[in-house]
C-alpha cells in the first residue's frame, strides 16, 4: 500500500483544486459548509452535479463507457477529498452512487440508455423505497405487496424513512411478489415514476427540526413490468449489491475535513482544556485509523482484489467515528449547542437559518442513525464476524 501520491496524482489533484477553486460559488460553498447530512437541498446540490457534469465529473466512479471519468481509486479518493476540503455541497448518493452502478449491472439496454444520462444530469433524482414501518434491519420482512395484472404490478403498502421523496421524482423500490419459501425469495426491484397516481409522500421532521426524511403511501399505484430490474423474486441479489454500494468507503476526506474545522474551533478563546485536547487527540487517531483503512481498501481495488467484508467494516468504524466528532463537537461549544431556531412554519418551510453551534447541535442529532440506516452496526458487526473472524 502506498500512501504517497505520486507525480501524476498530484498533478491531478492541483487540476482538480484548482477547478473547484474557479467554479464552487460562495452561495455552494456556504450550502456545503452548512450541510448537516450526506443529504443537502436540491437547490445546491443539482446546480453542483451540473457544473461538474460539464466537466465530466459528476460520477467519479463510473467508467467512461457510461459518462463517468474512468478514474482510477486513487484518483477517485482525491478528488473526494478536495471537495470536501473547499466545503462542496455533497451530491445525493441515491442516483450516482446507487441505483446508477446496479443499472450498469441488471439493467437491460434500454433502462440503461433511458436513465443513465438522467441521473448523470440530475433530470432524475432518485429516492430509496427500501424500510418498512415493520421492516428495517430485517429488510427481508418487507411486506409492501405487487399483484401482477396484466403487464403491471399494482403495489399497496407503505415504506418508511425514504430521504428526500419530497424532491424525487423517482424511486427504486423493494416489493413482496411472493410469499412462498424464504422470505428473500419474494422480493422484486422495481423502478418506479413518482408521481404515478396513488403515491402520497408525508413528511416526518427529524430531532434536527428538518424535512429530509418521509413515509411513502402506495394505493393500486401501477407501475409497468418493464420497470423491474433483473428478474421477478430475484430483488434481494439486487439489494445485497446496492446496499454494498451504499456501506462502501469515502467517508474519510469529509471526517478529515470535519476534524480540521473542530481544531479551528477548539483553538478559538479561551481554548479547550487538557481533557478536549485528549479528546481531539483520540478523534484524529480514529479518523486516521478510517483512512488507512480506506487506502487498504483502494489498493485492494487497485489490484483487483476483491475487499470482501471491507464494507461492513468500513461503514461500522466511520458512522462510529463521525458520531464521536459530534459529541465532541457539541462540547466544545457548549452550551451554546442548547440554543435552538425556530421550528419551520410547515413541513416544506425554508429551514431555519442556524449559527455555528446550532449546526454542530442538528450535525449530532441527524448522525445519531447514521450507525442504524444502510444496515445496523449491529448487524454489520456479525458479517465482520462471520466473513473475517470465521466465528
Amino acid at each position: 500500500m502506498h500512501l504517497e501520491l505520486t507525480d501524476e496524482e498530484r498533478a491531478f489533484r492541483d487540476q482538480v483544486r484548482a477547478f473547484i477553486a474557479a467554479n464552487l460559488t460562495p452561495e455552494l460553498q456556504a450550502a456545503g459548509r452548512g450541510a448537516t447530512s450526506i443529504f443537502v437541498d436540491p437547490a445546491y446540490s443539482l446546480p453542483w452535479q451540473r457544473i461538474l457534469h460539464g466537466r465530466g465529473w459528476a460520477a467519479p466512479a463510473w467508467p467512461r463507457a457510461h459518462g463517468g471519468p474512468g478514474w482510477s481509486e486513487m484518483q477517485r479518493h482525491i478528488f473526494a477529498a478536495e471537495c470536501a476540503r473547499a466545503g462542496a455541497p455533497p451530491l445525493a448518493p441515491m442516483g450516482l452512487r446507487m441505483i446508477g452502478p446496479i443499472l450498469m449491472h441488471y439493467g437491460s439496454d434500454e433502462q440503461k440508455a433511458h436513465y443513465l444520462p438522467r441521473i448523470l444530469s440530475g433530470e432524475d433524482y432518485w429516492c430509496q423505497g427500501f424500510s418498512e414501518p415493520g421492516a428495517g434491519s430485517d429488510l427481508a420482512g418487507l411486506s409492501l405487496r405487487a399483484e401482477s395484472d396484466g403487464d403491471d404490478y399494482v403495489l399497496n403498502g407503505s415504506k418508511i424513512w425514504t430521504t428526500h421523496a419530497h424532491f424525487a421524482n423517482r424511486m427504486f423500490c423493494l416489493v413482496r411478489t411472493s410469499r412462498e419459501g424464504k422470505p428473500q425469495a419474494g422480493i422484486t426491484f422495481l423502478l418506479l415514476d413518482m408521481k404515478s397516481p396513488g403515491i402520497a409522500v408525508d413528511p416526518i421532521i427529524s430531532l434536527a427540526g428538518e424535512h429530509e426524511l418521509n413515509q411513502v403511501f402506495f394505493t393500486d399505484v401501477r407501475v409497468p413490468k418493464a420497470n423491474r430490474l433483473g428478474a421477478e423474486n430475484d430483488g434481494w441479489s439486487v439489494a445485497k449489491s446496492l446496499l454494498a454500494f451504499e456501506r462502501g468507503g469515502g467517508a474519510g476526506p469529509g471526517l478529515q475535513a470535519y476534524l480540521a474545522r473542530l481544531r479551528e474551533i477548539a483553538a478559538r478563546p479561551p481554548g479547550a482544556d487538557w481533557t478536549l485536547a485528549q479528546r481531539l487527540a483520540r478523534a484524529e487517531i480514529m479518523v486516521e485509523a478510517v483512512n488507512m483503512s480506506e487506502h487498504r481498501l483502494l489498493s485492494a481495488l487497485a489490484e483487483g482484489r476483491s475487499p470482501g467484508p471491507a464494507s461492513s467494516l468500513l461503514k461500522t468504524r466511520s458512522t462510529e467515528t463521525m458520531q464521536h466528532l459530534d459529541e465532541l463537537a457539541v462540547d466544545l461549544v457548549g452550551a451554546a449547542a442548547c440554543r435552538w431556531p425556530a421550528e419551520p412554519d410547515g413541513a416544506n418551510a425554508p429551514e431555519p437559518q442556524r449559527d455555528e453551534a446550532q449546526w454542530l447541535t442538528a450535525r449530532y442529532l441527524n448522525n445519531r442513525a447514521a450507525s442504524i440506516y444502510g444496515g445496523s452496526n449491529e448487524v454489520q458487526r456479525n458479517i465482520i464476524a462471520r466473513m473475517m473472524l470465521g466465528l
